[in-house]
């Protein structure tokens, strides 16, 4: 039987004899049986990150030690670029391991280096001995004969938004932290106003904690600090506030309380930092003139929880270009979320299908011999998907087009898939906003939801039929008075 040229380079490629040494790839990887791929980049090298040390593979006849070793320290890693340029290298590949790839990434950048960041999982490495050196040559070897594909990495100015809106996500869950411990405290006091107050961080309950930490014990004065909109009645709120104040839980609350408002402090710091860099992006549309307005009572002024303490909408909507607040179930929230993970331009993605497959939004499909193996999503931390899988959720009771459309997903597929789905068709209404400056427009459904309907018509005329029934238009039926 002859040799196949084809399954030699496949066996070569992924299950080579020999381990990877610092005599190259090449050697093993094609060369010693005269097979070899073709270079696409031959000028790229190979990064194995670490927590302390860094392992960097260049091309064998690049230098007489095509494998060094350097610490993180950024020194070393300013020699290591330096190195890289000397030897020629205009492109980098290394795995996005944690977080220690971006100080190596921020200095090759700074260099002039291209720097091609490798999810981890779509780097499968060779079978047999692995260490760092060997990680780094298969990198090297993959990216220089073009099987690896960059990461989407946003510009800098996006960069900065999204570390500090991770940053102040941190902060909301920390503070929230403290509020279970304030809820814990008033209920090993047996002060139930945390069961009466449908949030004890409002107005009310804020003032009623801090009373109590102040000395404050008689439940009629403490009942009375309560705002005028709250819907329990004064006799169950003086009930609730009866207890036996100890000592040691009064402590914790006290504690927890100032935990929780110096954690708001520094949301509010963190918002201001937010505006300002939101403020330095260029927007596609002028924004609106300022008029004088007169400021609203704060007595009066209901602010959602987690909100932005300043006009999000409106800048995102200058640097959008279109409002993306109008579409149902998003919300300033979350049109910050897609801003700061993805930017406002969407170019990066080919087409809406690479958007929707980026933010696992649409089937794995995985075949052999032509069958489907599987055909579910892929699992992701991604923040955008995420956001849009929770605005989805917002639209089960929503009179929309949207929400129509989430009900019958629901019906059909059942929760879970249901919100994949909406969340799929959020996302490709944003790429088309996005891609084309449009604002969103619910008229443009209507010629779907009236083909819906008649099949819907259509159905239940069929399950008539088979019941013996027939169904009469409520138009062409007879008054009886």
């Amino acid at each position: 039987m002859g040799r196949d040229p084809v399954r030699e380079i496949i066996h070569i490629t992924l299950w080579p004899d020999l381990q990877p040494t610092g005599e190259g790839m090449d050697q093993q990887l094609g060369k010693s049986n005269g097979l070899s791929l073709e270079r696409i980049e031959p000028n790229a090298a190979g990064i194995d990150v670490g927590a302390t040390e860094i392992f960097v593979a260049v091309p064998p006849d690049r230098d007489r030690q095509p494998v060094r070793s350097f610490k993180t320290f950024t020194d070393d890693l300013r020699q290591m670029a330096a190195w890289l340029v000397q030897c020629g290298i205009t492109t980098v590949a290394m795995e996005s391991t944690g977080v220690y790839w971006i100080p190596p990434h921020e200095v090759l950048e700074e260099a002039g280096i291209r720097v091609c960041l490798v999810n981890s999982k779509h780097v499968k490495h060779v079978p047999g001995r692995k260490s760092d050196v060997s990680d780094c040559q298969w990198l090297q070897y993959l990216h220089s004969v073009g099987l690896l594909r960059a990461s989407f990495r946003p510009e800098s100015e996006i960069r900065a938004i999204r570390a500090l809106s991770r940053h102040r996500s941190s902060l909301i869950e920390i503070a929230s932290v403290h509020v279970q411990h304030m809820h814990k405290a008033l209920t090993q006091m047996n002060l139930q106003i945390h069961h009466v107050l449908s949030d004890i961080t409002g107005l009310s309950g804020m003032a009623i904690i801090e009373a109590i930490v102040a000395g404050e014990r008689s439940p009629v004065r403490l009942a009375a600090l309560c705002n005028q909109r709250v819907r329990s009645d004064q006799d169950t709120v003086i009930k609730s506030l009866v207890g036996n104040y100890r000592s040691e839980h009064l402590f914790t609350l006290k504690q927890s309380l100032t935990a929780y408002k110096h954690y708001q402090e520094l949301i509010a710091d963190c918002d201001r930092e937010i505006e300002r860099l939101m403020r330095l992006l260029n927007g596609k549309i002028d924004p609106p003139p300022s008029s004088p307005a007169t400021p609203p009572d704060p007595r009066f002024q209901k602010r959602s929880k987690n909100q932005f303490r300043f006009d999000m909408g409106s800048e995102l909507n200058r640097v959008f270009g279109v409002d993306l607040t109008t579409i149902p179930g998003i919300s300033a929230l979350t049109a910050h979320i897609l801003l700061a993970e993805i930017g406002p331009d969407l170019r990066h993605f080919a087409n809406v299908a690479a958007f929707a497959s980026w933010l696992a939004l649409c089937p794995a499909n995985t075949k052999s011999g032509g069958k489907v193996l599987s055909s579910k999503t892929r699992q992701t931390n991604n923040r955008a998907s995420h956001a849009l899988r929770i605005a989805a959720q917002t639209l089960a009771r929503s009179k929309s087009h949207l929400g129509n459309f989430y009900r019958r997903m629901r019906a059909r597929l059942g929760g879970p898939q249901a919100i994949t789905a909406t969340a799929h068709k959020l996302a490709r209404i944003i790429y088309h906003l996005l891609t084309t400056g449009q604002h969103y427009d619910e008229t443009v459904f209507v010629k779907e939801d009236k083909k819906q309907a008649q099949r819907q018509e259509k159905r239940l005329r069929k399950q008539a039929k088979t019941l013996g029934f027939q169904l009469v238009p409520i138009t062409a039926t007879v008054s009886c008075s």
